[in-house]
């Protein structure tokens, strides 16, 4: 399970995966928005649930405590030669209908898929910092 990987201490990977992915997802929900009156500009995806079960297949994967991360690409996401994540956001399909400009931006659609976004982002940094402040504390010897 994701959850038990996050709470055991092999958290790290996982996070730093989640917060590349959420910055770019935000970066391209951004571009949406600006492009929201462009017409026929078609909002661009990129498919968090997709990510979500890669990651949480590549962790129950790995064994050991310094076994990579080995994230399963797709169209939309894959990991580089150094390990680093790579996004390509793909053509959002229409949801049953184009506007008279050719777009098919809602911005409720987008400005709530925003705030989703910074949600996943703001709680994979306050895991990651917390993660690393129970590291500094054990290096420093201190329990509290």
């Amino acid at each position: 399970m994701l959850l038990s990987e996050i709470t055991n201490g092999r958290a790290a990977p996982l996070l730093e995966k989640t917060l590349a992915f959420t910055a770019a997802r935000q970066k391209m929900l951004a571009t949406n928005i600006a492009n929201i009156t462009t017409p026929g500009y078609r909002t661009k995806h990129l498919d968090s649930a997709a990510f979500q079960r890669a990651l949480r297949d590549a962790a129950q994967k790995r064994r050991g405590w310094d076994d990579p991360l080995e994230l399963s690409g797709s169209k939309e996401f894959r990991t580089d030669s150094a390990g680093l994540l790579d996004v390509s956001p793909s053509e959002e399909p229409a949801e049953n209908l184009l506007f008279q400009d050719g777009t098919n931006a809602r911005i409720e659609r987008q400005m709530a898929l925003l705030a989703e976004n910074a949600m996943i982002n703001q709680a994979a940094a306050e895991l990651l910092k917390g993660s690393f402040q129970g590291l500094e504390r054990a290096i420093r010897g201190r329990s509290i």
